[in-house]
């Protein structure tokens, strides 16, 4: 059975070792990455004092998606300016969306995104954007079907690679 409940500062191990797990497992494996680089960037991106500072954070939160109270997969949501990129009083940043490989056919992530939406209508939020490699096909199409429109692009440096992200949003409306 499906749960989600919120990352509080006692699961940081286990916030850490998910997030870590879930980017290695979706990112080391492409053809267009070098494992190196990815390696890299998870090496600083998941560290004690970054991923503390990040869920402390008073506009960040993190929820853990449980199955049969076990961690498989997480959001990070980004309000104002913890976002990384439009710092917007009117959207909610869906940061971060990963769910362990085993579990990627329970429709876990259309929970987590569903729940993500339901959090900026609550807060009466105009939108919800992300940001989204543009050779991950599989999750641009997710994003469509769920109603995103792709609206920019920035820059994201996986270890040494300067790679592009889309810029996707919905209304929340």
């Amino acid at each position: 059975m499906l749960s989600i409940s919120k990352v509080t500062d006692t699961d940081l191990n286990k916030l850490r070792s998910l997030g870590r797990k879930t980017f290695l497992d979706t990112f080391i494996y492409s053809e267009l990455n070098n494992p190196a680089d990815v390696e890299s960037y998870s090496v600083t991106a998941f560290t004690h004092d970054k991923m503390l500072a990040e869920l402390i954070n008073p506009n960040s939160a993190f929820y853990f998606a449980l199955w049969d109270e076990k961690p498989i997969g997480y959001i990070k949501i980004n309000y104002a300016d913890a976002q990384t990129e439009l710092k917007d009083d009117t959207s909610l940043e869906l940061e971060r969306i990963y769910v362990l490989a085993a579990h990627q056919s329970k429709r876990i992530g259309k929970e987590l995104l569903n729940f993500a939406i339901d959090l900026a209508q609550k807060d009466k939020l105009q939108y919800l954007w992300l940001g989204v490699w543009e050779h991950n096909q599989k999750a641009i199409a997710f994003y469509e079907r769920n109603g995103f429109e792709t609206f920019g692009s920035h820059d994201f440096m996986l270890g040494n690679d300067k790679q592009t992200d889309l810029l996707m949003r919905r209304s929340t409306l």
